[in-house]
């Protein structure tokens, strides 16, 4: 089934190209159906690249999926045009009444700041708590994760000594839970953040449940109990050439940065990079929508509270 987004949003000609079904918003106007509303907070600064990731991820499923974008009204983008904002975002105020199934909240280049120092935090703590109340299943992607992680939880984040910056194995630790259903035992997931999360704090915490975790990057893959909050510290919405980008950005810019792990062949740089995380990567989102989001949310999308679904399988 496709997703729908804007009709001139960079992402179509894209995801059209590489045969993922994108229906646009007049012929969706023609169909008797209700998709999966999901909404998506781009906190990274690279917004039309993030969105074009996630919307080719979400459309790879056999559900149909409605995308709403929103950016935050406190900061402004310095690396987005106003003219792409205005044309394809909203901000928070424009959907609050708004119910949705599920919601994505990104990463942002922001680790470096304490939570209360980042200049939409108050916004984005408005966002999470309001998202209790009207989304059904909240995924949470690297700094998104910890910032929920802390906001929810009050588990706090630490600084690396270095950068966490490669594709990294993992183990499925949790192999009962249907978010990591079908997943092999090992799986690559890539990783760029210079703090973590504590995996005892999370095990403090009885409402989490540690999915999936690596030797190096620590706790991977969380949930709680009831399904209604995903959270991911690595990226696996990540394409091919992102943290190439990245790397030759940091290199450009003289910041301290080492050659991505397990990425280059032979860690040569003018090698095109192996991926061997796209498989996972569209599991994982898939089992998203369809455990936690499409078989879950009730029918009549209103009816969505912060008390439903305490009964969910893991």
């Amino acid at each position: 089934m496709p997703i729908k987004i804007p009709n001139e949003l960079p992402a179509t000609k894209i995801l059209t190209r590489e045969n993922i079904f994108v229906m646009t918003e007049t012929r969706a106007m023609t169909q008797d159906i209700r998709p999966l509303q999901i909404l998506v907070l781009n906190l990274m600064p690279t917004k039309i690249d993030t969105e074009t990731q996630l919307s080719r991820l979400l459309g790879n499923t056999p559900l149909q999926v409605e995308l709403t974008l929103i950016h935050t009204d406190t900061h402004k983008s310095k690396n987005t045009s106003e003219e792409h904002l205005l044309a394809f975002y909203q901000v928070f105020d424009d959907i609050k009444e708004r119910y949705f199934d599920g919601m994505i909240i990104t990463g942002a280049p922001v680790e470096h700041l304490e939570f209360e120092e980042v200049e939409y935090w108050d916004e984005l703590c408005e966002i999470m708590e309001w998202s209790k109340t009207h989304v059904y299943s909240t995924f949470h992607i690297c700094w998104g994760a910890q910032a929920a992680l802390y906001y929810h939880f009050g588990i706090p984040k630490t600084q690396l000594d270095e950068k966490l910056f490669g594709i990294f194995p993992h183990k499925v630790e949790h192999k009962q839970s249907i978010l990591a259903r079908g997943f092999d035992d090992i799986f690559y997931l890539p990783h760029s953040r210079h703090t973590s999360i504590s995996r005892e704090d999370v095990e403090n915490e009885p409402k989490l449940k540690i999915i999936a975790s690596s030797p190096v990057a620590g706790v991977s893959l969380m949930m709680t109990k009831n399904g209604r909050q995903v959270f991911i510290t690595g990226h696996a919405e990540y394409d091919q050439y992102t943290l190439d980008k990245e790397y030759r950005r940091d290199l450009m810019a003289g910041k301290p940065i080492h050659c991505p792990v397990n990425y280059y062949p032979h860690d040569d740089m003018t090698q095109p990079p192996t991926v061997c995380w796209r498989a996972h990567a569209n599991l994982l989102y898939s089992n998203w929508l369809n455990y936690f989001v499409y078989q879950s949310t009730p029918y009549e999308i209103h009816d969505i509270s912060a008390d439903k679904g305490e009964d969910m399988k893991e």
